[in-house]
This record gives structure tokens, C-alpha cells and sequence, in this order.
């Protein structure tokens, strides 16, 4: 259902992840970041002021041609860990002498309805409670104003699902949700016309270690059925072992998968409620009669 939140993450991992994770882009999340940026050649708009949804992890390298994009655009970089705050201010703060021909960048929450876009690279797939994720941003955005995210698809890492599954380990991470969910959620929270479009990209790596550490650098294991003790290196090197037998692409390096998926869509006018009940005088209702006038409309 569209409510429901995902059944495969640790909320206290999510939460201990969002506080750990480190300062930096990983390269994947930068390379999404420019493909995605590529899709605002779609968009025409032209918003008085945007947001930058956690860019120290999203993809710092994306900022700067966003906002050569919309040059006169107020900036809004959200990051509510300390620790990536202060690395999103060291690296987009506006020096003073800029302030002078274009807005400044402001490091800190964006007023309800102050921005007309909301850019969000590579975050939602590691949300606890992707909704309360996906309200906060319709809070930001203005009506008519527009969100554009990225996030891991269903067939991220299936290659190194299927080793640990063949070996009876538990699973390597959480589940990722598949893009018409993500569709049905956006539609759920207020959004309207959501158009979403996925792409797989193949990483390969010249060995077991250095794969190793391009997955720690990209996330955390979330699911509650993970390994859960500390493993040796008895372990490690076990799994280096399967990871060079198992993964090998035609090349002879060691190949992963990971589905990108892409999502856009617009923040609506609230629709006009009506009332459960109206009350109408026996004179009005008599004028509306002859006068062939609906309930609600004026009574000259």
C-alpha cells in the first residue's frame, strides 16, 4: 500500500547511518546528479528560488551548474546532520563580494512554500518513512512548483544478492522500491503528475577490495536481518573469494548493477472542499429556483 513505510529498513540503522555517513559525494551519486541535471533542459520554468536537498551527499558537483541554470534564483541548502552542514557551508556559502550581483545560498530549512523547485539526488531509497521524506518537501515547494529526485531502483546489487542467497548469507542490504511505488506515494502525498523513467548502470571494479569500499562509501546494510554481530576477517576474505569467482563481467573485472531511477513532479492547488452540509433560507432557495441559479452562487 502507499502508506505503508518499507518493510526492509532498520529505522535505528537509517537514523545511525544519516548521523555516520561520511561528508563526501560518492562518485555514483555525482555522475546521477549530472544525468539528472540533464532533464531540467525538459523544464522551462525559471524558479525565484530552489532547493538543494542534502547535496554533501547527494552530489556537491551538481550545484554549481544549477545554479549557473538559474542564475537568479535564491538557493535554499538543506542538511540537517551538523556535520554535513558545515561541509555544505564551507563549500557553497556565497562569498560576500558575489552577494552583490546574484542571491545568496542560504545553508538551513526552506519556509513552507518558499521555493517553486526541490532537488533531491540519491536520498529517498534510504529513508526510514519515505512519506514524512516526501511531505517535508511538498512543505517547501510553492503550488505549481515542481520536485526532481533520484534514487536506487529494485535491481541494485542484484549480482551480489544472488552470491549471498547462494551461500545462505543474509541479505547484503534493504530492498529497494520500485518506481510506479514511488509514483503511487508521490500521488499519495499531494503531488500530481508524476512522471517517472529508470536506466541501469553497470560499475565495475579491479578488485574484491576496492568494490568493498566503493559499498561502504555508498550506504549502509538497513535490513533488520542483517549479519548481527561483528564478522572477522576469516569472513572478509571469504567473501573476497566468492566476490572474484562469483562477479566477473566479460572484461574480467567485477561488475554490479544499479538501477537509477529518476522521478519529477508538480505540487498542485489544494482542491476546493465541499461542505458537508450548506443551509439555505426558503427565500434563497426560491430565488435560486426562478432565477435558474446553483447552490453557492450569489443571490443578487
Amino acid at each position: 500500500m502507499a502508506s505503508d513505510r518499507p518493510p526492509t529498513i532498520d529505522p535505528i540503522a537509517a537514523a545511525r547511518w544519516q548521523q555516520r555517513a561520511p561528508a563526501a559525494s560518492p562518485w555514483l551519486h555525482d555522475e546521477v546528479a549530472r544525468r539528472m541535471a540533464e532533464r531540467l533542459e525538459w523544464i522551462k520554468r525559471q524558479p525565484p528560488a530552489w532547493a538543494h536537498w542534502e547535496p554533501v551527499r547527494g552530489g556537491l558537483a551538481a550545484h554549481a551548474p544549477i545554479s549557473a541554470r538559474y542564475p537568479r534564483a535564491r538557493c535554499y541548502v538543506v542538511e540537517d546532520e551538523p556535520r554535513r552542514a558545515e561541509a555544505a557551508r564551507r563549500a557553497l556559502s556565497t562569498p560576500w563580494w558575489r552577494r552583490l550581483r546574484s542571491p545568496a545560498t542560504e545553508i538551513g530549512p526552506v519556509p513552507d512554500g518558499g521555493v517553486q523547485m526541490l532537488w533531491a539526488n540519491m536520498a529517498l531509497h534510504l529513508a526510514a518513512d519515505p512519506q514524512a521524506l516526501m511531505a517535508r518537501w511538498h512543505r517547501a515547494l510553492a503550488v505549481d512548483g515542481f520536485l526532481m529526485f533520484s534514487c536506487l531502483g529494485p535491481d541494485t546489487l542484484r549480482e551480489l544478492r544472488a552470491l549471498y542467497a547462494q551461500l545462505g548469507w543474509p541479505p547484503p542490504s534493504h530492498e529497494f522500491t520500485d518506481m510506479h511505488d514511488w509514483g503511487d506515494m508521490l500521488v499519495h502525498g499531494g503531488f500530481a503528475e508524476p512522471v517517472m523513467d529508470m536506466e541501469r548502470i553497470t560499475l565495475t571494479f579491479d578488485s574484491p577490495a576496492r568494490l568493498l569500499a566503493e559499498l561502504r562509501g555508498l550506504g549502509a546494510n538497513l535490513h533488520p536481518g542483517r549479519f548481527a554481530a561483528w564478522r572477522g576477517r576469516g569472513w572478509r576474505a571469504a567473501l573476497e573469494h566468492e566476490l572474484a569467482r562469483a562477479l566477473p563481467g566479460a572484461d574480467g573485472r567485477l561488475a554490479l548493477t544499479f538501477e537509477i531511477i529518476y522521478g519529477h513532479a508538480f505540487k498542485p492547488a489544494p482542491r476546493a472542499r465541499v461542505a458537508e452540509h450548506s443551509e439555505f433560507s426558503l427565500d434563497d432557495m426560491r430565488a435560486m429556483l426562478q432565477g435558474g441559479k446553483r447552490a453557492g452562487e450569489p443571490i443578487p
